[in-house]
């Protein structure tokens, strides 16, 4: 036979938990009458007896204490399914980065993570501010830089020295004129407006440095790595851009590196760290030591 008095199977497990009608009704804010007729339906349905009728109240009968038996068995299953979907709801964890650090570094490690933790669903927002970061709902954001933002929470990842980086042309440029007097001429590509990093770079390879009004801000790192591929200026890049250095695309302009820049993981200040984030950036971590080896 198949059941289709559900929703009466479910009234009929209240009403034995209660031993009563009456009461089983207040807690399904039934009236007696309508209570009794599901029942007396769904009894009709079974063709059997669920309860004996008596004067003072009901009782069980053989058949409906196993009736019982196997619905509670069967609703506190469908109950655990409902609380662990929801608990994977729940435990959506959504990340903030660069498209380029996400498909250059995180995108290929993502399988391990998501393996060692099937009950943690992860969301990757592209985002190329911080100024992004409330407005996209991220949890956590991973960030390249000195690790110097305010009104957030910093921790280091990893470091990952940046250096100037140029096509060809530019390479060649170096060779022939000299560290100064090349980059007295390069257009220099920016992150963001009023970055010190090109400022910074100068000052460590003792060259001199003034803002050029030809500077180009782009803030997309890809963007920006196909900009000194078109030829349009030269970046500071880590090396994740090692793809293009080892075929030829790109070239390293200098020895001098910046070895305090990294990457750097940030929170929405007085925000906790929920364990799914705990997981992450010990996982991360992990990660980055053995890529590393």
């Amino acid at each position: 036979m198949r059941l289709r008095q559900f929703d009466s199977l479910r009234n009929f497990v209240i009403i034995a938990q209660h031993d009563s009608l009456a009461s089983a009704a207040e807690e399904l804010c039934l009236t007696k009458g309508a209570l009794s007729h599901q029942l007396h339906k769904l009894e009709a349905e079974l063709g059997f007896d669920l309860f004996e009728r008596h004067p003072r109240g009901i009782r069980l009968t053989h058949r409906g204490r196993e009736l019982l038996s196997s619905a509670q068995i069967g609703f506190e299953q469908i109950e655990r399914s409902a609380r662990t979907l929801a608990s994977h709801h729940e435990r959506t964890l959504t990340i903030g980065v660069t498209t380029y650090f996400a498909s250059r570094w995180l995108s290929p490690r993502l399988t391990e993570f998501m393996r060692a933790h099937p009950d943690i669903r992860l969301r990757i927002q592209p985002m190329i501010s911080l100024r992004d970061f409330s407005g996209e709902g991220a949890d956590l954001a991973i960030r390249w830089g000195k690790g110097t933002w305010r009104d957030c929470q910093v921790e280091p990842l990893f470091l990952m020295p940046v250096a100037p980086t140029g096509n060809r042309t530019a390479f060649e440029q170096v060779q022939k004129e000299g560290l100064q007097a090349a980059f007295a001429s390069f257009t220099l590509l920016h992150d963001q407006e009023h970055s010190t990093a090109w400022a910074d770079w100068h000052k460590r390879a003792k060259l001199p440095f003034k803002d050029q009004t030809e500077a180009l801000i782009i803030p997309d790192p890809n963007v920006r790595v196909q900009a000194v591929l078109d030829g349009q200026g030269v970046a500071l890049n880590d090396a994740l851009v090692e793809d293009e250095i080892s075929r030829g695309a790109l070239f390293r302009l200098g020895p001098m590196t910046m070895a305090d820049y990294g990457y750097f993981l940030v929170q929405r200040s007085g925000s906790g760290k929920s364990p799914e984030v705990s997981a992450f950036t010990d996982w991360l971590r992990q990660s980055a030591l053995q890529s590393a080896r």
